[in-house]
């Protein structure tokens, strides 16, 4: 396809992402739930108009209170079709209060509906922690975070968006900044922590160029016994674990140590559920083999 039926493939596109978002916040609203679109259509925003940005998916944060109501909803067929990613406050993404962010989110209007994102700061520290939990496998997504900083609006309190959520994260959030620098050109002048931002760890840039090369994408153990080599290359990629995902996931810190102790600890913690349930996948599928005569 030729790079203006691209850009119209994309519009087309855009246009019925855009028509669901406006659905899935009336639906809401209409149910006395107030959502907040996370990822997305609110990072797709701030891409210059050269650089598509596409996303599948609507990711909508509700409050904990909202959230067992709001699983219902979509249980409906009609709810169904909008595919949304329903998240119990920010949980796994965000150690800031829920009504923290609800209070300095915003509304824009999107197609004559008023649609709901957080403060530009919260926004991308999230969108810096989520790239990181998912082990930085999409290099793509390092330009959410570029155009984040890129095209922030002036006034952009760099404090409420590094220090809000403690030094642990504040460090995790420079460094993926200072990726998105390394990888995608992001230029870190007149930054207040530039320097900090070039001082990635070793391991860090090691781990992700891993995870780039090995280019497999992360399924369950227990659903890739259909296919032996898929299997294996399952058990490469997370053996060694992930030293990103496991630092992140035992809140640790961003600094020049090994990484084995939280990758052990990980491992435990990921290792007896894996295994149950493989086991529970092999007796079941043993169970209906039909008995020989």
């Amino acid at each position: 396809m030729s790079e203006s039926g691209n850009l119209r493939w994309f519009s087309l596109q855009n246009k019925v992402h855009e028509a669901r978002i406006c659905e899935a916040f009336v639906l809401f609203r209409k149910n006395d739930i107030e959502p907040i679109l996370i990822k997305g259509w609110s990072a797709a925003r701030l891409y210059p108009e050269s650089h598509l940005r596409t996303y599948t998916d609507i990711d909508l944060g509700v409050s904990s209170a909202d959230f067992d109501k709001a699983r219902e909803l979509l249980e409906d067929e009609d709810a169904k079709k909008l595919n949304i990613d329903l998240h119990n406050e920010f949980r796994h993404l965000d150690t800031v209060d829920w009504g923290l962010l609800f209070r300095d989110s915003r509304t824009i209007s999107l197609n004559g509906t008023d649609i709901r994102i957080l403060s530009a700061e919260d926004h991308l520290r999230i969108l810096c922690i989520h790239w990181l939990t998912d082990n930085g496998a999409e290099k793509e997504r390092l330009f959410d975070i570029h155009y984040a900083v890129e095209n922030r609006a002036a006034g952009f309190d760099w404090q409420k968006c590094l220090d809000r959520a403690g030094p642990t994260r504040r460090r995790w959030v420079i460094c993926a900044i200072g990726l998105a620098h390394k990888y995608t050109g992001l230029s870190l002048d007149g930054l207040p922590f530039s320097e900090e931002a070039r001082n990635i760890p070793s391991w860090l840039i090691k781990s992700l160029e891993r995870e780039w090369k090995l280019a497999v994408p992360l399924k369950g153990l227990y659903d890739s016994l259909h296919d032996w080599r898929f299997f294996i290359k399952q058990l490469r990629k997370r053996i060694p674990p992930n030293a990103v995902y496991s630092t992140i996931q035992c809140e640790g810190e961003f600094d020049d140590r090994p990484r084995a102790s939280y990758q052990l600890r990980s491992l435990l913690k990921r290792a007896l559920p894996a295994i149950g349930r493989i086991f529970k996948t092999i007796g079941a599928r043993s169970g209906k083999r039909e008995p020989r005569t």
